[in-house]
């Protein structure tokens, strides 16, 4: 298996392809090509010499990472509370290798149906502190909260980036709900969020205004510059972003 070859030296890639015109038999080689256009050379030959590919597209919704991790644990023959699902894709779901080896862990390390209690006994500091609990304490207005769990985070090591990408992602989900508002369910439908993600968004953007979710936006945009090298200290960015997204809502 060698993994990362999107990362590869050019001796490598000289190498596979060598190989490929004489591999050794009884032997499996498993290349994992991450994406991009390096490496694309190799991934050319091994589709001419008609070796199999296996193309996996990315999940990056939410919902799709529901179901995902739905049937990771009900494939393992465990039933799964669809809010303990919830609660596990807010904890781990920003990597969906980690969150694979925490449907392992819960279907190992327990028995009888996986709750959102269960999860929570796992992930507790986790689904307490990530950076979708900062961003919900933010975009309800409770500023302390929402600093109270942000220095938590980040006194266990979580990185200011997704701090700031959590705050982007939620208020690009109130924005997308806000423009559907008198359009109907089915124009709620094609935003390609789950039904209790929409609610939820619903029940969220009570507080706030047009001009308070520009400013909102504004601070997360100014934010996601500071963490990235804009500023000296990201940190300080993150909790300027949050108490400004706070207090933007009415």
């Amino acid at each position: 298996m060698v993994s990362g070859v999107e990362a590869a030296t050019d001796a490598f890639f000289e190498d596979a392809v060598a190989y490929l015109r004489a591999p050794v038999p009884d032997v499996t080689l498993v290349l994992r090509h991450g994406g991009g256009q390096r490496g694309k050379k190799l991934l050319d030959a091994v589709a001419a010499a008609r070796f199999p590919v296996v193309s996996c597209d990315p999940i990056k919704k939410d919902a799709d990472k529901i179901t995902f991790a739905q049937a990771e644990i009900r494939g393992a023959g465990r039933r799964v509370d669809a809010a303990a699902v919830r609660a596990l894709v807010d904890a781990v779901g920003s990597d969906l290798q980690e969150l694979v080896a925490a449907c392992s862990q819960l279907v190992a390390d327990t028995t009888g149906s996986i709750t959102e209690d269960v999860v929570r006994r796992y992930y507790s500091g986790r689904v307490e502190a990530t950076g979708f609990a900062v961003a919900d304490a933010a975009i309800a207005g409770n500023g302390a909260e929402a600093i109270r769990l942000l220095r938590h985070a980040m006194s266990t090591g979580v990185d200011p980036v997704p701090l700031v990408a959590a705050l982007a992602v939620k208020l690009r989900t109130l924005a997308k709900v806000a423009a559907t508002r008198g359009a109907g369910a089915s124009a709620a439908r094609d935003l390609g969020l789950a039904p209790w993600q929409v609610d939820k968004a619903r029940r969220e953007l009570s507080g706030w205004t047009p001009e308070g979710m520009a400013a909102a936006i504004t601070a997360v945009a100014t934010a996601d510059a500071e963490v990235k090298g804009a500023a000296r200290d990201p940190a300080y960015a993150v909790e300027r972003a949050v108490l400004r997204v706070a207090a933007a809502r009415r």
